[in-house]
């Protein structure tokens, strides 16, 4: 298919213009003039024909390796981030090296990032789509980010939290955790949900209003270096609302799955590359 038809496709369908984004980037001569103003988009354009596209949550190295490796030519990387997550770093986000970055272009690889337009509500938004994963039945949306609403709340047929730390457990296949901060009994039979990192404190006064006690996001770790995770705890604390973490991979990475079928109804071949997750997310 054509680059760029593919790419208006993109900016029309997933509503980029409702959108606002930002990143703090290394900009080279290899990232695109849009992305580096509208930090959505095109980030490197290597290639004018897209033969398959890979989507990945991010774009580690672990996954630019096994897309230089297959020598396949005229590729798409379609990325939620534009970088590598590492927790334990600080800053936690990491600019892809710039030998990397050569390397896509003598490839004939370029990227493409939706990270504020994928997670903002709808059939291909990271919190629809875990919540859909965990049989959440999604009443309301909440929580504005970059313009849009991020967050889900809805309902569902487990009565404990500790039933649903076991769900999330058993759908995400590796460890959660669970603070349990308030009662077991999940209250109205309502969950917040918000995939990634959700970690923002502002958000649980709204939700104590609600009357709900169960919220459930990507990143939970207490990072003392990191004054809103602290902030996140203590409030969630004396609000009484239990928090679930489930890593920042593993919580998004259901919508770059749903993003193959949109692809693929376009007659392009498409492929998820799975990443790892990382349980740093959770605790130290």
């Amino acid at each position: 298919m054509n680059a760029y038809e593919l790419y208006n496709l993109l900016e029309k369908d997933f509503e980029l213009n409702t959108c606002t984004d930002s990143w703090n980037m290394k900009f080279s001569e290899y990232i695109t003039d849009d992305f580096k103003n509208k930090s959505m988009g095109l980030v490197l354009d290597n290639t004018s024909t897209v033969n398959k596209v890979y989507t990945a949550v991010f774009p580690t190295y672990e996954i630019l390796d096994k897309i230089l490796s297959s020598g396949e030519k005229d590729i798409l990387l379609f990325t939620h981030h534009p970088k590598v997550w590492d927790i334990t770093k600080i800053p936690a986000f990491i600019d892809i090296s710039e030998d990397y970055l050569k390397e896509l272009k003598n490839n004939q690889i370029s990227m493409y990032t939706l990270h504020t337009p994928l997670d903002k509500c709808g059939p291909f938004s990271t919190s629809v789509n875990l919540a859909k994963q965990l049989d959440i039945k999604i009443e309301e949306q909440f929580c504005k980010d970059g313009g849009v609403d991020i967050g889900v709340i809805g309902t569902t047929n487990l009565t404990r939290v500790d039933q649903l730390h076991m769900k999330v457990r058993d759908t995400l296949g590796h460890q959660v955790r669970l603070f349990r901060y308030g009662d077991n009994k999940i209250k109205q039979s309502k969950v917040a949900l918000i995939a990634g990192g959700g970690n923002i404190p502002g958000i649980l006064l709204e939700l104590h209003v609600k009357g709900i006690n169960t919220f459930l996001t990507g990143v939970t770790r207490i990072e003392e270096k990191f004054e809103p995770s602290v902030e996140f705890h203590k409030i969630a604390k004396k609000l009484e609302i239990n928090v679930i973490g489930g890593t920042h991979y593993s919580t998004e990475k259901y919508a770059c799955i749903e993003v193959v079928k949109y692809l693929k109804n376009l007659g392009i071949e498409a492929e998820f590359t799975e990443g790892i997750y990382d349980l740093e997310d959770l605790e130290k």
